[in-house]
């Protein structure tokens, strides 16, 4: 089992004044446990585990609260009269998961989603439906912290999805085409393989998780002038972008797939020549960004089924994800189509958001 971490240590005689306190005030008992709850947002072993064993101390108005990991190593907010005797009540829970001991030293489980996370330790006669109501406390923030890194996973994982989404077909067609101009026309086949490495270190390179807008409108011109060199005369391109939404900071990788989307399932099908519209401007505080075509186009119900994740389009699901949980569920995408009309899809962001700033 783990050692002993102490936070702090007292003065003789100060246990005595912790039973002669006055009852805290509504108000402070509120924020001391949403101090607790923040606090524990990197688990009982993270830099905050201090701070939130002195919350609970408070919350219980007892001279010592431990927090201890699966390890068994124990933060301390005051110092337990018996270390020895703590220690083994920590060590009892863990193997027994079940609570321990009796006033004034006990111990009980923290059970998070049905396991054991860790053990609440407490020194003091406080009542035991306190102590019960604490480890609920305790136990709920872990499980939140659990919940919000199980979500940053989760969109990193979505991230490095639409990085793996590049076609191979397109890849093996775009380097057939430069490779085709080597000799006919150098210049032309220099300049492509230019946008071609643009596009790979776009879609591939380590990014933070936030870029300017120029930098993703630059990214899918380089795909559209390979893509032009693809299709030749099938493809036609319109990009319209407003000065003043350049530099809107955007997750990285927003806009690329909904232009391959457009392509590929809008362009590439279609029996004639097609059209994909690019266009970014500002609506009072939000940034409007449009990719539209005049392809096959597709039954709404498909559309719907396309931004759940049903089918091969998991490009759209994953950024409509990524949108909803930066900026809330009012920011997805807008996919408006139908058989043989296009397909237009908008993305609407806040020109300012807290928290979404470039690196």
């Amino acid at each position: 089992m783990g050692g002993l971490v102490v936070a702090e240590e007292e003065p003789a005689g100060v246990r005595a004044l912790w039973r002669a306190r006055r009852a805290p005030d509504a108000a402070d008992v509120l924020a001391t446990a949403r101090g607790v709850a923040g606090h524990l947002a990197d688990g009982l072993s993270g830099p905050g585990a201090r701070a939130a064993a002195k919350g609970v101390r408070s919350l219980l108005g007892v001279p010592a609260a431990g927090l201890a990991d699966l390890s068994g190593a124990t933060t301390w907010a005051g110092h337990p009269a018996d270390e020895d005797a703590a220690r083994e009540l920590v060590s009892a829970v863990l193997h027994s998961e079940t609570p321990a001991g009796k006033a004034p030293l006990r111990a009980v489980p923290l059970d998070v989603d049905g396991e054991l996370a860790g053990v609440l330790v407490v020194e003091g006669e406080a009542p035991r439906k306190a102590v019960q109501e604490v480890a609920r406390l305790v136990a709920g923030a872990l499980e939140r912290g659990r919940l919000e890194a199980s979500a940053e996973l989760a969109a990193q994982s979505e991230l490095r999805a639409l990085r793996a989404e590049i076609s191979p077909h397109f890849v093996y067609n775009a380097l057939t085409v430069i490779a085709s101009l080597v000799r006919s026309d150098p210049d032309r086949s220099r300049e492509l393989m230019l946008d071609f490495a643009d596009y790979i270190r776009h879609s591939l390179a380590r990014h933070g998780e936030y870029t300017a807008l120029a930098d993703e409108f630059h990214a899918i011109e380089t795909y559209l002038a390979l893509q032009r060199a693809v299709l030749g005369d099938r493809l036609r391109v319109q990009i319209r972008v407003a000065p003043d939404v350049l530099a809107v900071p955007v997750p990285y990788l927003v806009l690329q797939p909904l232009v391959e989307n457009a392509i590929r399932h809008g362009i590439e099908p279609l029996g004639r020549p097609g059209t994909v519209s690019v266009r970014g401007e500002a609506e009072g505080n939000d940034c409007v960004i449009s990719v539209e075509d005049d392809g096959v186009g597709m039954p709404p119900a498909d559309a719907e089924a396309v931004l759940s994740g049903d089918g091969e389009r998991v490009g759209l699901a994953n950024v409509d994800r990524r949108l909803r949980s930066v900026y809330g569920p009012w920011y997805g995408l807008v996919v408006e189509t139908a058989p043989g009309a296009g397909t237009r899809v908008v993305v609407r962001v806040p020109m300012f958001q807290p928290g979404v700033v470039l690196p």
